[in-house]
């Protein structure tokens, strides 16, 4: 690509070279970024150039919606395609993670700005990039357990690393936090306004250091809601049951009885399966690496494609939108220990199997 010769969207991405940037775009107009299978085969064909590119120093990744870096999955399109070509939905599970992987394997600094929606797909986007900006507007969020499924695209090792459990917090209850918590929590490096990305893309054109740039343009995003609320989570969230976490929440008295009681009928509105399911992921996390976070996650996310919650969580929040899901099991006590055993359990055939980070790195992405 020539130096400044700008590729109009195809698929939902742009990509300029400028200078020792490459500057990616997503543009998937009036679908808030939703991820689908032909922009992530464009995101890994960018990574992939742009790795064996000698004179590029720095790739940006940002969004031409003010509204949202990427508000997640098409998970709309996955459910219909699950139903009518499941070999074909478990293959774009695939490619997604080893997009994530290979995000995560990258040999160049990457910075993520992000400014509205971050949820989902958007996180894996964002997360393995060397250096994430959150704007004004953003909005950190792994709401799957809302429909059905579960936080994947590596979520999971990151919630499990979390202060206090409040990735058990985050990835039961779906619930949205600001940039103030998300920088506490160590998700994004850096806090400025969208203002100043085009002087960031400037400077970053001329090869500027990344760390001092991004550093200088910093401001203190001031105190989150969230982390107020610690104690209560630690204690609450450290059980190792949901319905534990539910009997410890039903319990809180004093200044987080209202947190409390809030996230109680938040987790009362989820899938039992799902919130089971996550509970153990996470957990499970803290003991992997994100390779093998990875590996898991299409594991389970293969086989939460034949649940019927995955589709009746969709049905509800997005296609009919009467927001009244009808999950099987309908109660916690009816997900039972087997039953997440074989969730958990290595599948018959096609594991997701990625390479070691030193393979990644021999071939030079």
């Amino acid at each position: 690509m020539a130096d400044g010769a700008v590729i109009q969207p195809i698929d939902g991405v742009s990509d300029v070279r400028k200078g020792a940037a490459a500057i990616v775009t997503l543009d998937r107009g009036g679908a808030l970024n939703a991820l689908t299978p032909t922009m992530v085969a464009r995101l890994d064909g960018c990574y992939r150039k742009f790795a064996r590119d000698a004179a590029l120093y720095v790739v940006i990744l940002k969004s031409a919606d003010p509204k949202a870096f990427c508000a997640g999955g098409d998970v709309r399109a996955l459910s219909a395609l699950a139903k009518s070509d499941l070999p074909a939905a478990k293959a774009a599970l695939q490619a997604e993670y080893r997009l994530n992987w290979l995000h995560e394997c990258f040999s160049k600094p990457t910075v993520a700005f992000m400014d509205g929606f971050v949820m989902g797909s958007g996180v894996g986007l964002s997360s393995y990039a060397t250096h994430r900006v959150a704007g004004a507007r953003y909005r950190f969020a792994m709401p799957e357990t809302m429909i059905g499924f579960f936080p994947d695209v590596g979520s999971a090792y990151t919630l499990a690393r979390l202060p206090h459990h409040i990735g058990r917090y985050l990835g039961l209850t779906g619930n949205t936090i600001d940039r103030a918590d998300a920088y506490a929590l160590g998700l994004v490096t850096h806090c400025f306004d969208a203002e100043h990305m085009g002087g960031v893309e400037a400077a970053l054109e001329e090869a500027w250091p990344v760390d001092p740039l991004l550093d200088r343009l910093h401001r203190d995003p001031g105190a989150g809601t969230l982390l107020p609320h610690g104690a209560t989570i630690e204690q609450c969230f450290g059980a190792s049951t949901v319905e534990e976490v539910m009997v410890r929440l039903d319990a809180v008295r004093g200044l987080s009885e209202a947190f409390a009681q809030r996230t109680l009928s938040d987790l009362k509105q989820r899938s039992p399966l799902a919130l089971k399911v996550t509970l153990r992921h996470i957990r499970e996390a803290g003991a992997l690496d994100l390779r093998q976070t990875l590996e898991m996650d299409y594991r389970l996310a293969a086989r939460f494609l034949e649940t019927p919650d995955f589709h009746e969580g969709v049905r509800a929040a997005l296609v009919d939108k009467d927001h009244k899901p009808r999950w099987t099991p309908s109660a916690l006590a009816d997900v039972t220990g087997n039953r997440l055993d074989d969730l958990f359990a290595a599948l018959p055939a096609h594991e997701l199997n990625l390479s070691l980070r030193q393979e990644m790195q021999r071939m030079r992405v």
